[in-house]
């Protein structure tokens, strides 16, 4: 089995030491770079081309989310998926993050468990939303003018089903719990996440999140945090 390619942007040795360590417990992964700026994580995307890219949000000179950004809109770095590090109190990087490119967040004192896990995720191409960041947009787009009202061309472009799908995929539900909740087989439930980021030319299910709530088709006051 090919081991999924590790990167580690962060600008503290001792933070890097940790995620280096981790990444070595698991047979699966491979650390393949590190780097201690924005700068440095944007060259280590073009240089080692990780499968996923630890990223730290704070760093001096280029930030996390800038770094984010230009790894997402390179075409030679676009397959980089970045994985944001964070603690509780950095959540207002959550949505300028996703913007950016990021697939997903990850707390800096998560378990080793939890961190390769995350990785593994990621590299599979799904999304790692915690409940608090799910929260978190679902008050960040509560607030706006127009909350709760689908986009008329998104909906024009998605079928219903399909608009069902990205509903639940905005609430954080796994392929074989949006198989559950819309009675289809799992297999099925994959082929319309494939078919919707086709459609919306997204990459990941962690930019579904953010169209379906700028498009209000996220209730808020509905189950979306709590998953």
């Amino acid at each position: 089995m090919t081991p999924i390619r590790v990167g580690i942007a962060d600008d503290q040795a001792m933070i890097r030491d940790g995620f280096r360590l981790q990444v070595g417990f698991a047979p699966d992964l491979e650390l393949v770079g590190e780097a201690a700026t924005g700068e440095q994580a944007v060259e280590l995307a073009r240089s080692a081309r990780p499968d996923v890219l630890l990223m730290d949000v704070r760093m001096p000179g280029m930030g996390g989310i800038e770094a984010t950004h230009r790894i997402a809109q390179d075409p030679a770095t676009a397959d980089v998926r970045v994985l944001v590090l964070t603690t509780f109190d950095l959540d207002d990087y959550v949505y300028g993050a996703l913007r950016a490119g990021a697939s997903g967040f990850l707390l800096k004192d998560s378990s080793p468990e939890e961190i390769q896990q995350a990785i593994r995720v990621i590299a599979d191409g799904g999304a790692l939303l915690a409940p608090h960041i799910t929260r978190r947009l679902v008050a960040e787009f509560a607030a706006r003018p127009g909350s709760g009202t689908p986009s008329a061309s998104l909906v024009q472009r998605l079928t219903e089903r399909e608009i069902d799908v990205l509903r639940l995929v905005a609430r954080g539900l796994s392929n074989a719990e949006i198989a559950a909740e819309l009675t289809l087989s799992p297999l099925t439930a994959k082929t319309h996440v494939s078919h919707i980021l086709l459609k919306l030319d997204l990459r990941d299910r962690a930019q579904l999140v953010v169209v379906a709530y700028e498009a209000g088709l996220v209730v808020p006051g509905s189950s979306a945090g709590d998953r």
